[in-house]
């Protein structure tokens, strides 16, 4: 661990040099604009770091909404939840056994439903899938939702904004 500290204050200060400081009507800006996507502002202002772009969009695991089967129905403080975003578009990933369709009946607030990856698959196969399920939008404006750690995979084989625990998104 020799020189951990010095390396420490080295990475701090070129960090703080990295960073600009904002005027704060920005981030007031910013701090609204993660209040309409349900985010915290702390989430919103590293992903808006790291990808450069703000959130347009978010794919949302049927694990991470909680429909696991045919017949179920997203429950009402998960539909709450997701009805009050008005600032993105909400995109499902059905999980097998559940088919899209199950899923977009489940959770009509979604704008669309698509076949999750295998949790399985090959980085180009999960790219494929994500590319389809999100069409034209640029992959890295959008927040990946999931509730299992093979899904957090997914984020980096389509490119996406990040990766984000339905815990973290939904609360306990």
């Amino acid at each position: 661990m020799t020189g951990l500290s010095w390396r420490t204050q080295c990475w701090r200060a070129a960090r703080a040099r990295l960073l600009p400081t904002l005027p704060i009507e920005v981030v007031r800006l910013r701090v609204r604009r993660a209040a309409e996507l349900g985010l915290d502002y702390k989430t919103y202002a590293g992903v808006r770091a790291s990808t450069g772009h703000d959130l347009v969009a978010f794919l949302f695991s049927s694990n991470a909404l909680r429909v696991l089967r045919a017949g179920q129905v997203l429950s009402a403080d998960r539909m709450v939840r997701l009805g009050a975003v008005q600032a993105a578009g909400l995109i499902g990933l059905a999980v097998p056994p559940l088919q899209a369709a199950d899923l977009a009946q489940a959770a009509p607030v979604l704008r669309a439903s698509h076949a999750a990856p295998h949790h399985l698959a090959s980085f180009a196969e999960a790219r494929i899938r994500l590319r389809a399920a999100l069409g034209s939008l640029p992959p890295d404006t959008v927040l990946l939702i999931g509730d299992h750690g093979l899904e957090a995979e997914w984020a980096a084989a389509g490119r996406l904004a990040g990766y984000l625990p339905a815990e973290r998104y939904f609360g306990s």
